[in-house]
């Protein structure tokens, strides 16, 4: 009795650790060889994006493929708050995602597969968006046959463009969260908001120098709103 007793208890609690949600041995960032190869990415696109980038997985499941800049400038004069994370100026072509599947942004908003632009915005102040994030810095998705490298985008064409993409009056988004301090990309667990956070180091330029820029973007989970 003693026995099945035990053994009940022991499977038990197999069950729940094989099937509590979100265990963080799920997640992988691993390095993607090779230019993004598609129609939907001009040759222009292509060239100013890094030669190389990362796919986010979730078991067998890919959350998402990222190129990021081959450029990446920061403001050397930059100081980060908690609110303000980021030294990209508003606008700024950071990347390119692809994805292989439908998925949701940052506000839980349906994303169709596809190639998108990933471009650095501020989230306003303006008493919307309170309880969003706790901080302002996103990036926004653009249809990437709808950019190019050097485009300029005024901020109002930018949301736009990005709610296009979402098929709302709100722009299709990813949160940046404050990066962690580690050379290596990696997945983490927010559990107080139940947000995955992809960690990547990517290369970027300070005043004509090469430096390491990390960025931390939640690649799962959305606002509570």
């Amino acid at each position: 009795m003693q026995m099945r007793l035990f053994n009940g208890l022991v499977l038990l609690w197999i069950s729940m650790l094989f099937c509590a949600p979100g265990l963080a041995q799920e997640y992988a960032i691993e390095p993607l060889p090779g230019a993004p190869e598609d129609d939907d990415v001009s040759a222009e696109l292509r060239s100013a994006l890094q030669d190389s980038g990362f796919v986010v997985r979730r078991g067998s499941r890919t959350v998402g493929e990222f190129w990021f800049a081959k450029s990446l400038e920061v403001d050397p004069s930059f100081t980060p708050t908690p609110q303000r994370l980021y030294p990209f100026r508003s606008g700024q072509l950071i990347g390119l995602l692809h994805l292989r599947r439908r998925g949701s942004d940052f506000r839980d908003q349906q994303i169709s597969s596809g190639w998108y632009t990933l471009r650095f915005a501020l989230q306003p102040v303006d008493g919307n968006h309170v309880g969003t994030s706790p901080t302002r810095d996103f990036l926004v998705l653009i249809d990437a046959q709808s950019d190019a490298p050097d485009k300029q985008w005024p901020e109002e064409e930018l949301h736009a463009a990005a709610a296009e993409v979402a098929g709302s009056n709100h722009p299709a988004m990813l949160c940046l969260q404050p990066p962690v301090d580690s050379p290596q990309p990696s997945v983490r667990h927010d559990e107080n908001h139940d947000w995955w956070i992809a960690h990547f180091v990517v290369p970027a330029v300070k005043q004509g120098q090469p430096v390491q820029q990390p960025i931390d973007i939640v690649v799962e989970g959305h606002a509570p709103e």
